[in-house]
C-alpha cells in the first residue's frame, strides 16, 4: 500500500502500534496519533447487492435505519467478515479506505460523513491493524481519483 501511495505522490506518516481491532482498542492503549480517528463500517443492503464503506467519527452511533431511508436503500446492515474478505480483501480490524484498492471496480461505494470530511489528515490502516498511515485529505482525494471512486459526502444520522 505504501508503494501505491508513493507512486501517486501521496505523502503519509506511518505509525506502528499494537493491533487495533476497533476504536475502543485505540482508546484502551491510549495511543496518540496525528490526524483524525475514523470509524470504518462495512455495510450492505438487505439483498446483499450493494456494499458501502462508511467512514465516520469514532464517537458517532450511526442510525442505520435513518441512513437506509436517507439513501433509499433497503435495510442497511453490517456485512459479514466473509463479505469483508471477498470485497475488500481484509480481516475485521484492518478496514480503512485503503482497502478499496483491493475491491473489484464498482463493487463498493465510499460514503464519508461530512463531519469527518471537514477535517484534514485521515488515519488509515494499510490493510493491517498494527499500522496506521496518516494521509492528508488531498491524498485521500488523489487516491479515490486513481481508483475511479467518487466519495459520497453526507450527513450521517446518529442515534
Amino acid at each position: 500500500m505504501e508503494a501505491l501511495l508513493s507512486r501517486l505522490g501521496i505523502a503519509f506518516n506511518k505509525v506502528e502500534h499494537p493491533p487495533l481491532p476497533d476504536c475502543q482498542a485505540a482508546d484502551r492503549f491510549g495511543l496518540a496519533r496525528p490526524g483524525q480517528r475514523i470509524k470504518n463500517l462495512f455495510l450492505r443492503d438487505n439483498y446483499g447487492r450493494q456494499h458501502i464503506l462508511l467512514l465516520t467519527t469514532p464517537d458517532k452511533q450511526v442510525d442505520l435505519k435513518a441512513l437506509s431511508r436517507q439513501s433509499g436503500l433497503s435495510r442497511l446492515g453490517f456485512a459479514s467478515a466473509e463479505r469483508l474478505e471477498r470485497y475488500l480483501g481484509v480481516a475485521p480490524g484492518a478496514v480503512s479506505l485503503l482497502a478499496l484498492a483491493q475491491a473489484p471496480q464498482g463493487t463498493v461505494a465510499l460514503w464519508i460523513d461530512e463531519a469527518l470530511w471537514q477535517g484534514q489528515d485521515f488515519q488509515c490502516h494499510p490493510l493491517v491493524s498494527h499500522q496506521t498511515l496518516v494521509i492528508p485529505k488531498t491524498g485521500v482525494e488523489r487516491f479515490c481519483d486513481h481508483l475511479g471512486i467518487i466519495p459520497k459526502v453526507l450527513a450521517v444520522p446518529s442515534r
